[in-house]
C-alpha cells in the first residue's frame, strides 16, 4: 500500500510510494509515480557558467543542484516535480562525513521535496576537479 507524505506531492501530480510497514526513508523516497511531461538531465556537476568549480564538495553540492534547478527550469519545471536523482561521488566518505551540511545546502536550494535517490561511488568522473556529478529526472503534470 502506498502513502502520500508531502502535501507537494499532491499539488503537482507526484504521488510518493511507501510499501505499508517499511521504515520511513531519512532524506529520500523510495519511489514515486508520476504522469505528465518528462524532464531530463545529464550529469550535473559543480561548475559555475564560466566552467569554474566550486571549492571544496559542499560548496559543489550546492553549485550542482543550483545548474539542476537552472536546467530544470529551461524545460518548465521546478525542483517539486523532480521524481529520481542519482548522485555518483568519488569519495563516500567525503559524502558520509558531510551530512549536516549537504541536507542544508539541499534544503536551500531544492526545498523540502525529497525523490528517490541513488548515491554511488565512483572511480572518477570526466571533469578531473569535479567531487560529484548528479542525473536527475523530473515530470511536470499535464
Amino acid at each position: 500500500m502506498s502513502t502520500m507524505r508531502k502535501p507537494e506531492a499532491v499539488a503537482t501530480g507526484l504521488q510518493v510510494l511507501q510499501p505499508s510497514g517499511w521504515p520511513q526513508p531519512k532524506g529520500y523516497a523510495n519511489g514515486i509515480m508520476a504522469e505528465g511531461r518528462l524532464v531530463v538531465t545529464g550529469g550535473v556537476v559543480g561548475w559555475d557558467v564560466a566552467g569554474r568549480f566550486a571549492d571544496g564538495f559542499v560548496a559543489q553540492v550546492r553549485q550542482t543542484l543550483e545548474n539542476i534547478v537552472a536546467i530544470l527550469a529551461e524545460g518548465g519545471a521546478q525542483p517539486h516535480h523532480l521524481v529520481r536523482l542519482t548522485w555518483y561521488v568519488v569519495d563516500m566518505d567525503e559524502y558520509v562525513t558531510n551530512l549536516k551540511a549537504l541536507g542544508k545546502a539541499y534544503r536551500e536550494v531544492i526545498g523540502t521535496h525529497y525523490p528517490s535517490m541513488a548515491l554511488v561511488q565512483v572511480v572518477r568522473l570526466v571533469e578531473p576537479s569535479a567531487r560529484l556529478e548528479i542525473e536527475a529526472t523530473a515530470v511536470v503534470s499535464s
